[in-house]
């Protein structure tokens, strides 16, 4: 019998796409042979994983777990993307995107180190994404990914259009950092302003962390905006200065006019809300994750697909 070696079963998987336990299983059922493993693989449906690869997955869930670190917390938010709505009622996938975005915990929260990460059944993150892929039938991969930590206090958690506990269509994670007694007050005080996060999709924690390259797009829409109005340049300069002002309240969260009393920015309610906890609270950082953002999605014409097959195009 052929020695079923690791370069062997590599080359099947990337010939397959098919996960790492079957291809040595088929391997050694076909004595090495890398063809005959092919065809065997095919014959028990698991190969259909690999045509189903460059199909574009934008559906799908947002999964969240959050486990306790001593006084601190960890919490992570996976995107783990299938082709059609449908897929995310599945419960074999709903049960999948936990236990990933749970095996997620132990990593750094790259997608790499997810993807190679195993699970309670000893087989990695993606060798299961492939059985499943061949299961249910269509494209699946874990997209993007982020994890949060905090010494003192807590990972708070969202989820907007929840198909399931901590499973949704947008997730969002607050970490504040604090050593306030009282952790389901502050827990409280994260979700409301993951709900805040989730309605309002704010670009960066403070202006620090703003995109230089966006600033500078729109002083550049701004400045051509407060030409036009013929103005002299010491009042054009003042009216550049108030619209970037404005633009940065917009889109950076503790700058932004908290949704639930916009008398209040998010900075201010978290200022008041140190102060009645006795301890003061700071937000160490946020992520949201709205599925399928970014991914460019095909759209069938079903109109000029009939036309077509009836000569009519």
């Amino acid at each position: 019998m052929a020695e079923i070696t690791a370069a062997l079963v590599k080359e099947l998987r990337e010939k397959s796409g098919v996960g790492m336990m079957d291809c040595k299983k088929a391997l050694a059922e076909n004595n090495g042979d890398i063809e005959a493993s092919i065809d065997w693989l095919r014959a028990k449906g698991l190969s259909k994983a690999a045509k189903k690869a460059d199909r574009a997955a934008a559906e799908g869930l947002v999964a969240i777990a959050v486990s306790e670190n001593g006084a601190g917390e960890t919490a992570t938010a996976v995107e783990v993307n299938a082709e059609t709505d449908f897929v995310s009622r599945n419960d074999l996938f709903q049960v999948a995107a936990r236990q990933i975005a749970g095996a997620a915990l132990g990593t750094d929260g790259s997608i790499d180190a997810i993807t190679s990460a195993k699970l309670a059944g000893g087989e990695t993150v993606q060798d299961h994404l492939t059985n499943l892929i061949a299961t249910i039938g269509e494209n699946m991969m874990v997209r993007r990914a982020a994890k949060h930590s905090v010494e003192n206090g807590v990972v708070a958690s969202y989820v907007h259009n929840a198909t399931a506990p901590d499973l949704g269509r947008i997730g969002v994670l607050v970490a504040l950092e604090s050593t306030a007694g009282d952790k389901a007050a502050l827990r409280e005080l994260g979700r409301k302003i993951a709900m805040h996060v989730a309605a309002t999709a704010p670009l960066s924690l403070s202006p620090d962390d703003l995109d230089p390259a966006a600033i500078e797009r729109e002083k550049a829409v701004f400045t051509e905006q407060a030409l036009e109005s013929g103005k002299p340049a010491s009042v054009i300069e003042k009216m550049i200065e108030g619209r970037i002002r404005k633009f940065l309240e917009e889109v950076v969260l503790l700058k932004q006019a908290f949704v639930m009393n916009p008398d209040q920015t998010v900075e201010q309610l978290v200022a008041e809300a140190g102060k009645t906890l006795g301890a003061p609270i700071t937000v160490k950082g946020f992520t949201r994750l709205a599925l399928g953002e970014g991914v460019e999605k095909k759209q069938d014409d079903f109109a000029a697909e009939v036309a077509s097959m009836t000569g009519q195009a």
